[in-house]
Parts: C-alpha cells; sequence; structure tokens
C-alpha cells in the first residue's frame, strides 16, 4: 500500500487547504482509493422521489458516471460524520434533513468505504456546491440501473437496494428493565426511568450492530420507543427517544406501540421478560428480548 497526495493540478475546492485525508490509497495492484483515512457517502432516500444521485464531472475520478455525494474522510472523522459533511459540501444536504438508518461499511483492510442509507425527513432541494458535480438527481429507486454508475456504487447496490424495505423498531418495557437490576429505583421511579432514557438514546445514536438485531451486517440506527408507567412517566425526554407515557396499563401501551410500528412496516423487538407479554406481541411478529440483551448493549449510566 502506497499514500499518494494528489497531484498539484488536479482540481480541487476553492475554500482552502486540503485536508490530510484528501490523498490516493493505492493498493500493491496499482488500484487507487480516495481518502488517506477512508471514504463515505450519503444515501439519502426519499420516500416519493427516489435516491439523490451525483452525476460526476469528467475531471474526477470514474468522470461520467453517477453515484453517491460523498468523499474522503478526515482524520479522527466517523464514516457517519463523514458522510453528512461531504453530502452537505458537495450536494448542499442539510444535516437536519435526513435520519441514518444503516452505516454499511466496504473493509478492504487498506481503505474502507461507508455507505450511509438515511431517510429525507425534511424535503429539500440539493444544490450544486462544489465543482465535483455535474448535476444533482432524485432518480427512483427501480431506474438506478439504468444509469452509469460509479463502479464502487454499482457493486453495492443490489445489497443496499435490498436494505431499503428494512427497518429496525426497538419497543423497550421500561419498567421491566428498570426493575432488573437492583440499583435503587423503587425510591425514585422517574429518576431511574431518566437514567435509562439517556443510555438508550446514547445507544441508539451510535448505532446498533446488525447482529444484535438478527439483522444484515453493518450499524443500524433503530426507532426506539420507551413505555413509561406510573411514577416513571415524570422522566425527562430524550431527543432520539419516542417516549410512550402509558395512561393506564404500561402493557397495553407496549402492545399498542409494537402493533402500531408493524402495521408502519418496521422489523420489531420488544424489550421485556414478562411471558404473557411477550405472547400478546409475538401476534405482531415482533421478536422478543429479555432486559439483560439490552442492558448488555447499552453504554454505562452516569
Amino acid at each position: 500500500m502506497t499514500i499518494v497526495p494528489p497531484a498539484p493540478d488536479e482540481p480541487r475546492r476553492p475554500d482552502g487547504p486540503r485536508d490530510p485525508g484528501d490523498a490516493w490509497v493505492i493498493a500493491d495492484d496499482g488500484t487507487r482509493y480516495w481518502g488517506r483515512f477512508g471514504a463515505a457517502g450519503l444515501l439519502a432516500v426519499d420516500a416519493e422521489r427516489g435516491i439523490l444521485l451525483q452525476h460526476r464531472v469528467s475531471w474526477s475520478h470514474f468522470g461520467g458516471t453517477w453515484g453517491l455525494p460523498g468523499g474522503a474522510r478526515h482524520e479522527h472523522e466517523s464514516a457517519c460524520d463523514a458522510a453528512l459533511r461531504e453530502a452537505a459540501e458537495e450536494a448542499g444536504v442539510p444535516r437536519t434533513a435526513v435520519k441514518p438508518r444503516l452505516l454499511s461499511t466496504l473493509d478492504l483492510d487498506i481503505w474502507t468505504y461507508g455507505t450511509l442509507l438515511a431517510d429525507v425527513v425534511e424535503p429539500f432541494e440539493p444544490v450544486i456546491s462544489d465543482p465535483e458535480s455535474r448535476e444533482l438527481a432524485w432518480v427512483p429507486v427501480t431506474d438506478v440501473d439504468t444509469y452509469p454508475l460509479h463502479p464502487g456504487f454499482a457493486d453495492a447496490w443490489p445489497t443496499l437496494r435490498a436494505m431499503l424495505d428494512v427497518r429496525p423498531a426497538v419497543v423497550v418495557d421500561a419498567a421491566n428493565v428498570v426493575g432488573s437490576v437492583p440499583d435503587g429505583w423503587w425510591r425514585d421511579r422517574a429518576g431511574a426511568a431518566s437514567r435509562l432514557l439517556a443510555r438508550i438514546d446514547a445507544w441508539a445514536r451510535d448505532g446498533v450492530s446488525g447482529a444484535s438485531l438478527d439483522l444484515p451486517g453493518g450499524l443500524w440506527y433503530p426507532e426506539v420507543s420507551v413505555v413509561l408507567e406510573g411514577a416513571a412517566r415524570a422522566a425527562a425526554d430524550e431527543p432520539g427517544v419516542r417516549v410512550v407515557r402509558a395512561e393506564a396499563a404500561g402493557d397495553d401501551a407496549i402492545v399498542a406501540e409494537a402493533a402500531r410500528l408493524a402495521a408502519l412496516g418496521r422489523r420489531v423487538t420488544v424489550v421485556t421478560a414478562d411471558r404473557e407479554l411477550s405472547e400478546r406481541v409475538g401476534a405482531f411478529g415482533a421478536a422478543v428480548r429479555g432486559p439483560g440483551w439490552l442492558l448488555d448493549l447499552l453504554p454505562a449510566g452516569a
């Protein structure tokens, strides 16, 4: 493997010096990969318009093909952050307009490429904001294969397309999870629930391994609902978690939430050790995991 900086006459953005990550990684067989620290791109999915593709200018690597807005990662930058940053720089994608769903990583040992599949939650119009784009377009999923695709994206597209309909969701029986650990929760149920919510929020934001959810590889960002009942309903909200405050029996609220998500086509996992509740949510095809499964995955609490 060899690291080679771009030639002085290679076009570059006019907004300042190159980042140290802007370099070629050259394999022993001569194949070149852009990005000393790897690269990443955004697969933005709009339910109405399809996916956002970038028509690359002729002088770029594999110029004239269509691919994803993306580019080299900065040092110490996550692939998720790099994909969002590059999409903002190259296509004017507002960071708040998309919600990550899956980070799929191609790992070649000497170089990695992360594809961030993200759902459009605020419609936007892409804007050509750097010289690497010839045009930007929303392309219906069924039409993507008719375009001359960047070879790397063409190889990945069949796998990525199969993931477009996979939407994981986790429903947490907070009372069952909190009650499984003797940490004094009975003296302050709202406080214990708040601590659990904070840990779940951090876990979901960092991504969950596909193996944990019985899904294909990569990091998934599931929709997470936490059901609170009784005194625990006073717990503070967390931005990345849907908090359901049960007005009556918590089990009924959990069943209703699992049914709602299943009706939306989500692949639902319910976290509870309650046998009767497990049977009720199983009627909607939900998988069930015990509190220990979740607690083993969560980051340490404060």
